[in-house]
């Protein structure tokens, strides 16, 4: 994470929107994350869908990436593969215990790259909205996009360990407190109460940027 010459320059790469939605009867919240990145559709979508390829920036993926294969992310989420269509869109169920949410990625060309959007939508827990809003999930796409441009821009993989530490460090703390505060400017936009959004994306930074306390020792 050490390329991160300005944290705050890095998550503005980033543009932020919340849609409230409804699916299957449920009401719903939609994160849509939107960057663009200097190399090919065919480039950025392979960087997106290969197995091999995935864990040099995100995380290690195992099952069948089809239409109707599951995919489990190792650690994170798992779920079904509903639709693809190279080098375009796919989408996904993203399921992590009994919580199923959906997740799209778009790639369209741009005039000096790809544009990448992904979109998450699901369904609104009300206290968890009202503690953290849409930065739980949003601030953990900025990361993974991040990876992502890391990845691009240098064709070496993300040191996991240091990806997994760079929240709690200087810069870290920077770019989270950056793009939740991002986030809580889409869900202001999107109707939210500022007098909840803004506390909700202090949690949010706090939840990300804590060091866990060690247990004690044997």
């Amino acid at each position: 994470m050490g390329l991160l010459t300005d944290p705050v320059a890095i998550a503005g790469l980033v543009s932020r929107e919340i849609r409230t939605g409804e699916r299957q009867g449920m009401p719903t919240k939609i994160a849509v994350a939107r960057r663009s990145y200097a190399t090919d559709p065919d480039d950025l979508w392979n960087a997106l869908t290969d197995a091999g390829r995935i864990p040099r920036w995100f995380l290690p993926v195992s099952g069948e990436l089809s239409v109707g294969g599951r995919y489990q992310l190792e650690g994170n989420a798992g779920g079904v593969v509903e639709e693809c269509e190279p080098p375009k869109r796919f989408a996904v169920t993203w399921e992590m215990g009994p919580m199923i949410s959906w997740l799209e990625i778009r790639l369209d060309p741009a005039a000096e790259g790809t544009t990448l959007e992904l979109v998450h939508e699901a369904p609104v827990d009300p206290d968890m909205w009202k503690q953290f809003g849409p930065g739980a999930v949003g601030v953990g796409w900025d990361l993974g996009l991040m990876g992502l441009g890391l990845h691009l821009e240098t064709g070496a993989g993300v040191d996991q360990a240091a990806a997994l530490e760079f929240p709690t460090t200087p810069d870290g703390l920077s770019f989270v407190r950056a793009a939740a505060a991002g986030w809580a400017a889409a869900s202001i936009a999107d109707g939210d109460d500022p007098a909840f959004a803004n506390p909700a994306a202090e949690t949010t930074v706090a939840f990300y940027t804590t060091v866990p306390e060690e247990g004690p020792q044997s």
